[in-house]
């Protein structure tokens, strides 16, 4: 599991994950991501290279983004596949995280 992240405009944090959200990958950027998390106000999740998606990696994009919630901050998801999307939909990630798959109403999530 590749982590990188990087801040845009307004303060976003972008965080790009790569590979495998499984519980290896949830292992291996879970302290990342919680440390993100204790910081950001406003946090947008690339899933783009995003393979898998278990329920360990749904924990570790759960937690981060209530963390962030409790602050009165947000947390967005961009771009996840197909298969990624289908988990988050079937879990109902959806109703607490926005989805979105055009970068520019992503950002505009953090407008609002």
């Amino acid at each position: 599991m590749v982590f990188t992240s990087e801040e845009l405009a307004g303060g976003v944090i972008q965080i790009n994950l790569d590979g495998r959200l499984d519980i290896e990958g949830a292992a291996a950027v879970d302290l990342k991501m919680n440390v993100v998390a204790g910081s950001a106000k406003f946090l947008l999740l690339d899933l783009s290279k995003l393979t898998f998606l278990g329920s360990m990696g749904l924990r570790s994009i759960v937690i981060p983004a209530q963390t962030i919630k409790r602050r009165g901050g947000k947390t967005v998801i961009f771009a996840p596949t197909q298969m990624v999307e289908e988990v988050l939909r079937a879990s109902n990630i959806d109703a607490i995280i926005p989805i979105h798959h055009d970068l520019q109403a992503a950002l505009a999530e953090f407008a609002a």
